[in-house]
Order: C-alpha cells, then sequence, then structure tokens
C-alpha cells in the first residue's frame, strides 16, 4: 500500500510539472549537417548527421547550467561520441568504432516534423554500409525534445531496426544506446553513477540488469547530470548496462546473449523497435524524481 501511494505521488508530481511547463517553447534549426535545438531561446542541443561522422549523434548535450553533460571523442577513447546509437559485429562489420571503412551508419533522410511549441519532433533514416558488403540494416528513427519541467530536458529516442539480411551481432560490449559524460561528472571525480535499484559505481552496476540509470555529478555550487530509461516494451528488458567509472554507461543486451557461441541472431525482415529516454536534469537522482520520471514513462505504449 505505501508502495503504490509512493507510485501514485511521484506520477502525480510528474503530471503536474508538464502541466506547468507546457507553455515552454522549443524550436529546431536544420543546417546542411546537423539540427541545432534550442529551449526557449537557449540552445540545448545538436543532433549531428554528417556523412564524416561514424553515425549520428547529439552534442553538446547542455543541462541546466549551460554546459554539456555530455563529452565527444575523449582521448582514451575516441569512438565515444557523446549520446549516441550504434553497433560492433555485425556481420563482421564495426558500426560503433572510427574507421568509416569498417562500417557507418549514414543519414539518408531527415525532416523537421515539428517546432516552435512545446516540443520539437524530429524524423531520420538510416542505413547501416560498408565498402564491398551488403547493407545489414536499415533504420527509422522518431526524436522528439521537450522540457517537462524545471531544470529538465528530456530527449526521447525511438527507434525501428529493419535486418535487411540474416544478421548475426557476435558478443560485444559495443551495442546500442550509449551515453559519455563530461569528466566533471564521472565517479573518478566525484560523480555518481547510479541505479533504479539503487546501487552505485561500476563495481556495483556493470552487468546488472535495471530499468534505468542516472549519472550526475557537481559543477561549482550546482549539481546536475543525465538519466537514461529503457522501455518496458522493449526487447530484452531490462538489459543489463555496461558501465564505467570514467563516464560511460549503456544498456547493452550484446554482451550477454543468450547464447555466447551464435551472439544474436536476427532474421531477415525482422524489425527491432527500441525506446529510450533520456532526462538531462539539474539536482542528484532524488531531487530530479527520477524514478517518478520513470513511472510516467513505462505508463506510455508504442505501437
Amino acid at each position: 500500500m505505501k508502495l503504490s501511494l509512493t507510485i501514485s505521488l511521484s506520477i502525480c508530481l510528474v503530471l503536474v510539472q508538464v502541466i506547468a511547463f507546457a507553455q515552454n517553447k522549443i524550436t529546431a534549426v536544420q543546417n546542411k549537417s546537423s539540427i541545432d535545438i534550442s529551449i526557449n531561446g537557449r540552445f540545448f542541443t545538436s543532433y549531428i548527421f554528417s556523412d564524416e561522422a561514424k553515425y549520428p549523434y547529439f552534442f553538446p548535450v547542455n543541462g541546466p547550467s549551460g554546459s554539456s553533460v555530455t563529452s565527444l571523442k575523449n582521448s582514451d577513447y575516441p569512438h565515444h561520441s557523446s549520446l549516441f546509437f550504434g553497433c560492433d559485429r555485425v556481420n563482421g562489420g564495426n558500426f560503433w568504432q572510427e574507421g568509416l571503412e569498417r562500417g557507418q551508419i549514414v543519414s539518408t533522410d531527415i525532416k523537421i516534423i515539428e517546432s516552435g511549441n512545446d516540443k520539437v519532433l524530429i524524423s531520420n533514416e538510416c542505413i547501416w554500409k560498408r565498402p564491398d558488403a551488403p547493407s545489414p540494416i536499415k533504420d527509422y528513427r522518431t526524436i522528439t525534445i521537450s522540457s517537462p519541467a524545471a531544470g529538465v530536458f528530456q530527449i526521447d529516442f525511438s527507434i525501428v531496426m529493419e535486418m535487411l539480411e540474416d544478421v548475426t551481432i557476435a558478443k560485444t560490449n559495443h551495442s546500442l544506446f550509449s551515453g559519455r559524460m563530461d569528466p566533471d561528472l564521472a565517479v573518478i571525480n566525484g560523480g555518481t553513477l547510479v541505479n533504479a535499484e539503487g546501487l552505485k559505481g561500476e563495481k556495483d552496476t556493470f552487468g546488472k540488469a535495471s530499468p534505468w540509470m542516472d549519472y550526475y555529478g557537481q559543477r561549482g555550487q550546482k549539481t546536475e547530470g543525465m538519466a537514461i530509461l529503457q522501455h518496458p516494451s522493449n526487447p530484452w528488458y531490462p538489459s543489463s548496462w555496461f558501465t564505467r567509472d570514467y563516464g560511460f554507461f549503456s544498456p547493452t543486451p550484446m554482451y550477454w546473449p543468450e547464447n555466447e557461441n551464435t551472439g544474436t541472431q536476427l532474421r531477415k525482415g525482422k524489425k527491432l523497435t527500441l525506446n529510450y529516454r533520456v532526462i538531462v536534469h539539474a539536482g542528484n537522482t532524488e531531487a530530479a524524481n527520477i524514478s517518478g520520471f520513470f513511472e510516467q514513462y513505462k505508463s506510455q505504449s508504442f505501437k
């Protein structure tokens, strides 16, 4: 009874926040290789889809402080591109790490569907390709950006992956939706990584299944961070997480396949639909009410 009441109060709080901030004006401007998004006249993020990029990605992802909560092209791991979606070891190709000849996810069609009201809606079609090999996957992305509460910016990322041939994804820790935090917020620099069960840090969260995970830290006198939520409709939900105290986190089902010898097998024509919600927030996990946002998110239905 107490747990039910707590969940109900969390949902009510989120709904009140949504109603209170419905007047936000969120706009998008499309350039040659990016779409720039602003919230109430303040730049929030760019969705970058350059032909020279390994895959489309978001950068910067500015927190309430105005600084990016994510980082790009770290010296140790230059293939970590802020907030992104990719996969290694797909039919022998690599759609994750540097080297376009190893594989690349290329935007073939992108449109701003809605802009100027309380959300931005973007559609993006991509092809996975590499030289001298058939394309294994085509994907269709829907990106919705909103600001449901004070000090909270939200990215909803929905992707349909269509298998253009029989696909084998060998066991890999490099797969699907991922975030790389700015060093300021990393655990090794005093930040906090925590999952829905309250487990913290790489040691206790690595390989653990959890609906969501939050990463936050101090910037001067302020605290801010970013959470990634998995929707319960996703295959493999809740996926286990690949976590690193230096700032990386990703729900990564391909690292823990049912059969490690065969990896993940997907037949030609198969379609996978994956939904993620990103919450960029002020304060710590409790102050930002990440659990409440997840309760609201999981109540949504996706066709």
